[in-house]
């Protein structure tokens, strides 16, 4: 009885280990569990999601996004930024929504590119930044055209950034209105020439607060 009781205690532990990993959101291979422009801007090309190009100006903002939505979670991306250093941008939507039958979406994003690195944007809701560091802390973080890392932290009203392991964003939202679910969305931006890499995107997700 004492050896069934603690293999039984193994396996749950084992189990609960296993619940709490991270899982990964793409599988290195194809857009399996994505969705959005796969026609002419997403695709993948050597293990990592590309966005844009640089050999002619990207018309508008795409995002490609998850088929699943999420409330709290933590959320690692690695990325890579490349093109005119002086428009390049693109960044990872979270808690978002597809605005029907657009382009665009809404929610929160976290930056990266021009003076937006480790900032904390609202896409297409209140169209503003909501928080974001100092610039010389950016300065000494960013590694322009090489890899970066976000980590995004997501518990109830609370949202912590961090880039490159510096934390860049501890926000707490005041709006009660403000949805605190939806999908996970990367980002090229329009307007200029650029391409974005992104790769080892793995998510946790916690227990949902209030």
């Amino acid at each position: 009885m004492r050896l069934f009781l603690s293999t039984l205690l193994v396996a749950f532990s084992t189990a609960a280990v296993a619940a709490d990993k991270p899982a990964p959101l793409f599988n290195g291979k194809d857009l399996t569990g994505w969705e959005g422009d796969t026609a002419k801007t997403w695709k993948v090309e050597d293990g990592c999601i590309t966005g844009g190009t640089l050999d002619t100006v990207v018309p508008r903002n795409e995002f490609l996004c998850t088929k699943k939505t999420y409330t709290d979670f933590e959320l690692k991306v690695t990325f890579k930024l490349t093109g005119e250093k002086a428009k390049a941008n693109a960044g990872v939507q979270f808690r978002t929504k597809r605005i029907p039958n657009d382009h665009e979406v809404s929610g929160y994003q976290a930056d990266a590119g021009q003076d937006y690195w480790g900032a904390l944007y609202d896409e297409s809701r209140r169209n503003k930044i909501l928080a974001k560091p100092a610039k010389d802390v950016i300065e000494k973080l960013v590694k322009h055209d090489d890899w970066n890392e976000y980590v995004i932290r997501c518990e109830g009203p609370h949202i912590k950034l961090w880039l490159n392991g510096t934390l860049t964003v501890d926000y707490t939202e005041a709006d009660d209105k403000v949805e605190r679910s939806g999908v996970i969305g990367l980002q090229i931006h329009g307007g200029a020439k650029a391409k974005v890499f992104y790769k080892n995107i793995t998510i946790e997700e916690l227990p949902a607060k209030k």
